[in-house]
């Protein structure tokens, strides 16, 4: 779009939105569609291109839109809280990552944090650390039962839910991160020491 006239410039930006919108365009040009008008469309083009791509029938796209939803001003918070629920752990895993990226408004937050909860039990590994590692990065006090818990997951998760600790405070916190210091993860035993 750089070094085009306005007139070409719509006519590309149009081109763009519709090659996201149609299912029948190979998936890895709705791809790059998408990026391209993430970070060149004007705002609106750029929402309304994130917004179809969330609900795209190719698992790869999707997983891209949830990548890019913190450079997206105001996503629509029922956008990523579907992405937050995707069949696709690895769109799942995303999204996680997101919405732990995001400011959100009191309301957002708490479903937001409720999604991300419920994705610290899925039966994925990857999407139990991202979403232990978004909640941790939210700090809202509604997610310190599900980090508290995920101290006693697998080492990565267990390092990941140690980190998250870091915004609160309190006896269980406490609690949590002494454990931490005797764990039998070096890894997870230096991240207890660097919050200690």
């Amino acid at each position: 779009m750089i070094g085009m006239n306005r007139s070409e410039t719509r006519a590309h930006r149009d081109q763009l939105l519709a090659a996201v919108g149609s299912a029948e365009t190979d998936p890895r040009v709705r791809i790059a569609a998408l990026g391209a008008l993430v970070r060149h469309a004007e705002r609106a083009d750029a929402r309304r291109a994130w917004s179809v791509a969330t609900a795209d029938p190719s698992t790869a796209v999707r997983r891209r839109a949830a990548e890019h939803a913190p450079a997206i001003t105001g996503p629509a918070v029922t956008r990523v809280l579907a992405l937050i629920h995707d069949e696709d752990p690895l769109v799942v895993e995303a999204a996680c990552f997101a919405a732990g990226e995001l400011t959100w408004s009191q309301s957002a937050r708490a479903r937001v944090v409720a999604a991300l909860v419920q994705a610290g039990r899925a039966a994925d590994p990857l999407v139990r650390e991202a979403a232990v590692a978004a909640l941790g990065a939210i700090g809202d006090p509604a997610g310190l039962a599900a980090i508290l818990h995920a101290c006693s997951d697998r080492p990565a998760i267990r390092r990941r839910a140690v980190l998250a600790l870091a915004p609160f405070d309190g006896p269980e916190v406490d609690a949590a991160l002494a454990r931490a210091l005797e764990d039998p993860d070096w890894q997870t035993r230096q991240a207890a020491e660097d919050l200690a």
